[in-house]
């Protein structure tokens, strides 16, 4: 009986990950969704990194994962999933397969509603009990009857966070460049604008040998079945339900095949309409006067025979970009090399100095001038949180080409940070949770840099979010930006910017090859219109090491 493949341990360590927020648990759940997003990434069978006794190589991996992995391993199961499963109502397991529903509204329903399952939800929605609820919109509540509707024959499945889809577009762009035929690769849609969810990927490549390309694409281990087949296009859908369109394009073309899918509808109907202005008509396969192709070898050459500057691929939701491009005003967007430092790196609480040495190495090879390891601190359960021994000894020790170490202590708000004083943090760290401030936000300790772990309600931006971030730009501190579901998402990044508040953007040092946590968080950061200087981690060590609060004492 072969073991479990990376796939299924991921899916079994992400819904560890949701059981725990059903249930409650404030910081486990990210513990075990970032071990999720490293097994998944893994480019070899997970038995064989246990064979040789590296499980503790990867990354979010510390002592109580591994035992997990090796049980599942040798069981096909692991007992403390089993448990968990008891724990909860068998129906809030299937609300949460529904698309749009995740854990924090299933305990909701639960906690608030009494609701067990999707009956009971349909039920309760029938019957109006969601009527006026906070956090259930008229809109809200739709989307969740169509949620519970069956899905018509063919359709593979709901959206999914861009998180989740990363490491999967990561891996086939990977497979088709070192095995396929293909001169360009590139994935286009929402996943490349950079959409907090994706459903789908299309996948865009050029090759004078379409076959032999498809030969390898519906050959990946991610590929439960093909559904089309013929001409340039092949689509597919993976294991875990994602379809994946594969398009072969002229190479003359490929800027508006890039272009075209990539774009929001809305965004394309604007260049379309430009186009006509212009006696131009562009598509997926140029921009034509009459007859001729006049531009579609790169995007550049397409925005530039349509009159506008390129844009970033993150902005084209003809939301003003396109007034801007005209003008020769889009803004230049953070990028990653703008970063010079991360405020934010937790490691676990038996992390060891090979650990931390992992974190350092990837910040030296990123070319990190600082890095800030959270040390200690106290959740909102009242748990303590503590760097272990082994690795303090590192963070004391100071070898050539180490960035410089800063030490952070994160609280909630209204923690006491006096038990704290003794370690003398560079700064602190206020968790924010789910909660809104109420009537003010308690908490706040002189020297805090950065907010983290604010999340934006499921029915967007409200008076409870502008709370938070009116309270930190009054002290002057950075808020966190990025994947899961306790960071700022665009649009709580696009608040948080219109308010003069600073973002930060984690980098996920130490973390896998494709380690979603960066490459998300740029993508949420650059949708919000943010520039270098809209980040507080952009700005230089002098910068960034000059972010203080104004001071504010918990009550």
């Amino acid at each position: 009986m072969s073991g479990p493949t990376n796939a299924e341990a991921a899916t079994l360590f992400r819904e560890i990950a949701d059981l725990l927020d059903v249930l409650g648990e404030k910081f486990k759940p990210e513990a075990y969704r970032r071990a999720a997003r490293s097994i998944e990434s893994l480019t070899e069978d997970l038995g064989k990194v246990a064979a040789r006794n590296e499980l503790r190589s990867i990354p979010g991996v510390g002592d109580a994962i591994e035992e997990k992995i090796r049980e599942l391993l040798a069981t096909g199961h692991i007992a403390y999933h089993d448990r968990l499963t008891h724990e909860v109502p068998p129906g809030l397991l299937e609300i949460l397969r529904l698309p749009g529903l995740g854990p924090k509204t299933a305990r909701r329903f639960w906690v608030e509603l009494g609701v067990e399952g999707p009956a009971e939800l349909g039920a309760a929605i029938d019957a109006g009990r969601l009527d006026g609820v906070k956090g259930f919109g008229a809109k809200k509540i739709e989307q969740m009857r169509a949620a519970l509707a069956p899905a018509p024959a063919g359709v593979s499945g709901a959206r999914r966070p861009l998180e989740e889809a990363y490491p999967i577009a990561r891996a086939i762009l990977r497979a088709l460049r070192e095995h396929a035929p293909v001169q360009e690769a590139e994935i286009a849609g929402s996943f490349r604008r950079g959409r907090e969810t994706v459903g789908d990927l299309d996948v865009l490549v050029t090759s004078e040998a379409p076959e032999a390309v498809f030969d390898v694409f519906s050959k990946l281990p991610q590929v439960r079945e093909v559904r089309l087949r013929g001409g340039t296009k092949e689509t597919v859908v993976l294991t875990n339900g994602l379809q994946v369109d594969l398009r072969v394009v002229e190479p003359d073309a490929f800027g508006a095949a890039l272009q075209y899918f990539t774009g929001s509808k809305d965004h394309n109907v604007r260049l379309r309409s430009l186009a006509r202005d212009r006696g131009l008509k562009v598509n997926e396969y140029g921009v034509f006067r009459g007859d001729d192709r006049v531009a579609g070898r790169t995007e550049e050459e397409v925005y530039a025979a349509l009159g506008l500057a390129w844009i970033p691929p993150e902005l084209r939701e003809d939301r003003g970009e396109i007034d801007l491009a005209a003008a020769r005003k889009v803004p230049r967007l953070v990028e990653e090399r703008d970063l010079t430092g991360d405020l934010h790196v937790h490691l676990a609480s038996d992390a060891k100095e090979r650990d931390v040495e992992r974190v350092l190495d990837a910040a030296r090879a990123r070319g990190v001038a600082s890095v800030g390891f959270v040390i200690a601190g106290v959740g909102a359960d009242g748990a303590r949180i503590r760097f272990s021994d082994d690795a303090r000894a590192r963070l004391a020790q100071r070898k050539a080409g180490d960035p410089r170490i800063e030490r952070a202590i994160e609280l909630t708000p209204g923690a006491d940070p006096k038990p704290f004083a003794s370690e003398r943090p560079d700064y602190w760290i206020v968790r924010a949770g789910t909660s809104p401030p109420s009537p003010s936000v308690p908490g706040f300790v002189e020297g805090t840099r950065l907010l983290a772990h604010l999340s934006v309600p499921e029915e967007g931006p409200g008076d409870g979010l502008r709370a938070w971030l009116e309270a930190v730009h009054a002290g002057a501190i950075a808020v966190e930006v990025g994947p899961g579901r306790d960071r700022l998402d665009s649009r709580g990044a696009s608040l948080a910017r219109s308010l003069g508040v600073p973002l930060a953007i984690p980098l996920g040092l130490g973390g896998s090859e494709d380690d979603p946590t960066l490459a998300v968080a740029l993508a949420f950061t650059r949708r919000a219109g943010a520039e270098r200087n809209d980040v507080a981690n952009a700005r230089g060590p002098a910068a960034t090491a000059a972010k203080t609060a104004r001071p504010r004492r918990s009550a």
